[in-house]
C-alpha cells in the first residue's frame, strides 16, 4: 500500500473546503483505497490530506489520467504544498483500513532518520511504540510508512482529541526515552489533524 500525505498552507479556506469535496472524484479510481484529512489543530491555516493506495503503478496511473481535472478546483486556494510518497512497512495496531468515519483526530509523524539507526528506529518502533499505542484507550489504527532517504511516516487515529491528549501527557517521554529516539532521529516533524467529515472519500 501507498500513502500520499499532502500538506499546504490555505489563503482561501471556503475556496478550499469547497475543491476539497470534489475529491469524491476519487471513487471508483483503480486501486484508490481511501482518502481523508481536515485542519492542523496547531496551525489552523494549514491543511492535511491523508491518500491511501493499492499499490505505485495505480497512483502514477490515476496521476497521469485524472488528478490535474479534479485539482483544477482548489487552483489559487492554498501555497506552500508539499507531497510526500511512503510504502506501507507495517500497521500500527493490526488490520490497518484507510477509514475515517469513527475518528476524530490524526496525528501524523514525519521522521527523518540517522542511516545508522534505521534498523534500531525501525524495530523501537514495533517492539516499544506499537504496543503502547496498540493499548492506549481511544487509538483505533495506525501504519508505519517508509519514503527514499531515511524518511518514516507514523500515522495514528484517535477516536478522540481528548484520549490522543492523554496518551501524549501519560507516555509519550517516557517511551521516547525507552525508544532511543533522540539517537535515532535526526529531525522530526508532524501534526495532530482535526478531520473533517466532509472530506473523506
Amino acid at each position: 500500500m501507498l500513502v500520499k500525505w499532502i500538506r499546504c498552507t490555505v489563503v482561501d479556506r471556503p475556496g478550499f473546503d469547497r475543491g476539497q469535496r470534489k475529491w469524491a472524484g476519487l471513487l471508483g479510481e483503480p486501486g484508490f483505497r481511501g482518502q481523508g484529512g481536515g485542519w492542523s489543530r496547531w496551525r489552523p491555516d494549514v491543511a492535511h490530506v491523508f491518500t491511501f493506495w493499492e499499490s505505485r503503478p495505480f497512483y502514477d496511473s490515476f496521476m497521469a489520467r485524472h488528478h490535474d481535472r479534479l485539482a483544477a478546483a482548489q487552483s489559487g486556494t492554498y501555497k506552500d504544498a508539499r507531497a510526500k510518497l511512503f510504502d506501507h512497512r507495517f500497521d500500527v495496531k493490526t488490520g490497518f483500513e484507510p477509514r475515517f468515519t469513527d475518528a476524530d483526530v490524526v496525528r501524523v509523524a514525519h521522521c527523518r532518520v540517522r542511516a545508522d539507526r534505521v534498523e534500531h528506529f525501525s524495530s523501537a518502533q514495533e517492539r516499544i511504540w506499537n504496543p503502547a499505542m496498540a493499548g492506549s484507550p481511544g487509538m483505533l489504527r495506525g501504519v508505519f510508512g517508509e519514503a527514499p532517504g531515511n524518511e518514516f511516516l507514523v500515522l495514528s487515529m484517535w477516536r478522540s482529541a481528548a484520549e490522543h491528549g492523554k496518551y501524549r501527557a501519560d507516555r509519550l517521554e517516557r517511551l521516547a526515552l525507552r525508544a532511543g529516539t533522540e539517537a535515532d532521529v535526526a529531525g522530526l516533524s508532524g501534526a495532530v489533524v482535526d478531520l473533517n467529515p466532509s472530506w473523506t472519500v
